[in-house]
């Protein structure tokens, strides 16, 4: 979930929501409840504008052998061990209209978003009883929503990501870095300026492909009660060493993101997870 506008509540929200595993204390197969947050982020890689969301949604968490729905997405794992695991998922980003960011004034609203691809994630080392050090590798075909579907592209995100938590599933903490890379088509879609819609501040411009950005990311939960968890996130983006840094919508060096938000937990299954990385 993650080319980085505002994938806030659908993404970044149900990305820091949920508890990582818990060696001494499987989980259950599903839960439902609700959650609900706010997040502040650009409204789209570069912009000078920020947008703020907040959302109340109904949420399930299943932990199936084959089909998730859990902290790191919705979709099929086709292949686990103890050391690789392979999915294919998807994930939601939410729309941004043009007439909110000067910058693009006049221009097609940014829509709704899907993302959906395989993924590999490595475990590259467990320093301690409680703590994981892994490297993920999605790769997301991207479509859009809006006045039908069209496919915008692609992207590539590998991250290292280091996470650490008790073993009562109170509290998990888990920071991450990585680097977003998009095709010619999708780059073109958040910073391409076709010249149907140029004017003398905003010269025509062809993006291409390569680095969106780089991302330092810090995210984490707490079990305030038996069924109730806080959450709360931050990213820093830097678009430093960009591949369109030439392009008129491409307006800031970086930017920052940040959400707050509370899991109510309604019903969760008596039976538990099964297999090695519940």
């Amino acid at each position: 979930m993650s080319i980085a506008r505002p994938l806030l509540a659908a993404s970044s929200l149900l990305a820091a929501m949920a508890p990582a595993r818990a060696v001494e204390a499987p989980l259950p197969l599903w839960e439902a409840g609700v959650f609900g947050g706010t997040a502040i982020t650009p409204a789209y890689p570069g912009a000078s504008e920020r947008s703020t969301r907040s959302l109340a949604l109904p949420y399930l968490i299943y932990r199936g052998k084959v089909l998730r729905a859990d902290r790191s997405g919705v979709g099929a794992r086709l292949f686990n061990t103890e050391r690789f695991d392979f999915d294919i998922g998807f994930a939601l980003s939410l729309p941004a209209r043009s007439s909110d960011v000067p910058a693009r004034r006049g221009m097609p609203d940014l829509g709704t978003l899907v993302e959906f691809g395989p993924r590999l994630k490595i475990r590259l080392a467990e320093p301690t009883q409680h703590s994981r050090l892994g490297l993920e590798l999605p790769l997301r075909a991207v479509i859009e929503a809006r006045g039908g579907l069209r496919r915008q592209g692609a992207t590539f995100e590998p991250r290292f990501v280091y996470a650490l938590q008790d073993g009562q599933q109170v509290w998990h903490v888990d920071a991450s870095l990585g680097a977003v890379l998009g095709n010619a088509a999708i780059n073109d879609y958040f910073y391409g300026v076709s010249p149907a819609f140029a004017t003398g501040q905003r010269p025509a411009y062809a993006a291409k492909s390569g680095l969106m950005l780089t991302r330092l990311g810090l995210g984490g939960s707490y079990r305030l009660q038996r069924d109730w968890r806080a959450f709360a996130f931050v990213r820093y983006d830097t678009y430093t060493g960009a591949a369109n840094r030439a392009s008129p919508l491409l307006r800031q060096n970086s930017g920052t993101s940040a959400g707050i938000g509370l899991m109510w937990t309604w019903q969760r299954s008596n039976s538990q997870a099964r297999g090695p990385d519940e």
